[in-house]
């Protein structure tokens, strides 16, 4: 809509002394007449998005830091050394700790020091969207997803508290000066006392793409629409025993892993 005519509705209303929604009702009618949203043809979408991890293909420490790198990088995640102030969206974990209902005496060796990816869950019935009190965070019904507003957080950190996996950081300091990597302009950075998370790459969903630590995996991260039965990732976990993060404490986690095969291959 033209000034002229934004000034022109403003200054009859004024003038019949009518409230400010008759002024929004009428600036709406023009701006649905003039625009229609339309969304992108090549946005992908699902009832519901998970992601298998296949940890048999991953063979060094090189393939687990490439999928953790892409993703700080397309985030624009800031790398703080302080390990009790730093913002992880992907990262390695142990066994002990991504798994500790799982924990065994004599569990093999070889599982005991294998790292494990770990990040947000995107679970279905997700405890940090029941306590958040200004619904930065909040489930996405269209596909599961659970995303984080970061400009509706208040850092209050009651999801940090709710989550049973640490998949949340809080930024107690500015975290841009901290971002090492080139700046990616077409995602937002953060600013102080707000909290962070994955969110599936839901931006590059909408274009299409799948989410960046996918495609740098080499086919160790399956990512895919669970209620589609013939999806890839629905193939993947007929075919493969998987367990999940603490699937006991009744969250519906969406991520899985592939644990099984030649452990000395």
């Amino acid at each position: 809509m033209k000034r002229r005519e934004f000034l022109k509705i403003a200054g009859i209303s004024t003038i019949l002394g009518l409230g400010g929604m008759s002024v929004v009702n009428e600036l709406r009618k023009g701006s649905l007449e003039a625009a229609q949203y339309a969304p992108d043809p090549k946005t992908m979408a699902a009832k519901r998005w998970a992601m298998v991890i296949d940890m048999k293909k991953f063979k060094t420490a090189d393939d687990y830091q490439k999928c953790v790198d892409v993703c700080h990088s397309v985030h624009n995640v800031p790398d703080i050394p302080d390990p009790k102030r730093e913002i992880k969206w992907l990262w390695p974990e142990m066994f002990v700790h991504a798994f500790p209902a799982q924990e065994d005496l004599y569990l093999s060796e070889h599982y005991k020091h294998m790292p494990f990816l770990v990040t947000c869950n995107h679970c279905a019935n997700p405890p940090c969207v029941r306590v958040c009190p200004t619904k930065a965070t909040f489930k996405r019904m269209s596909d599961g997803i659970v995303m984080m507003d970061m400009h509706r957080c208040i850092g209050c950190r009651f999801c940090m508290a709710a989550c049973p996996y640490g998949a949340r950081s809080f930024n107690w300091q500015d975290p841009r000066p901290f971002i090492k990597r080139e700046l990616n302009p077409e995602f937002p950075t953060r600013m102080k006392g707000v909290v962070e998370k994955c969110t599936f790459c839901y931006e590059r969903l909408a274009k299409g793409l799948m989410p960046a630590c996918v495609e740098a995996s080499n086919g160790a991260l399956i990512f895919g629409d669970v209620t589609e039965p013939n999806s890839e990732i629905r193939k993947v976990l007929n075919s493969n025993f998987t367990i999940r993060r603490r699937p006991e404490l009744g969250t519906g986690p969406s991520v899985y892993y592939i644990i099984g095969g030649n452990e000395h291959a």
